[in-house]
């Protein structure tokens, strides 16, 4: 009777590391996953820092390496993995925003300053009727 017990014991402590692994290897990816559709959702990446991206990024690049010279737990070298390529998912989404939110505010300029370069008459040009400029003396 107790050896079942004690298979059960361990067969549920087996589960419980696999849970908290999952976790681990997950839990630094999840917060971004609102933030990415958010930023998908609006088209502006304002609020979000692409210089935490780097940071993150150079991080788990080092702890990668760190990994190949003295290896650590496995869940720790996936995490690692995982988060590189969320940081890679959101740089791209904040730079294709960016492109395309630049891309369409040249075109307004464009279109304002073509609209502005059109000679105008002055306000009193306008109410003499008058196309010639008036002159204070």
């Amino acid at each position: 009777m107790e050896q079942g017990s004690e298979e059960n014991m361990e067969s549920s402590w087996t589960l419980l590391s696999w849970m908290a692994s999952g976790v681990m290897v997950f839990g630094g990816a999840v917060p971004y996953v609102p933030q990415y559709q958010e930023i998908q959702r609006t088209s502006n990446a304002e609020g979000f820092s692409t210089r935490v991206c780097l940071v993150l990024l150079i991080a788990n690049i080092l702890r990668i390496f760190f990994w190949i010279g003295k290896q650590f737990e496995l869940p720790l070298l996936l995490q690692s993995v995982v988060m590189i390529l969320t940081m890679l998912a959101m740089l791209h989404l904040c730079c294709s925003i960016q492109s395309s939110n630049r891309v369409s505010t040249k075109q307004h300029h464009i279109t304002v300053d073509e609209s502005d370069r059109a000679p105008r008459p002055s306000i009193t040009q306008s109410i003499l009727g008058s196309d010639k400029p008036v002159t204070g003396t």
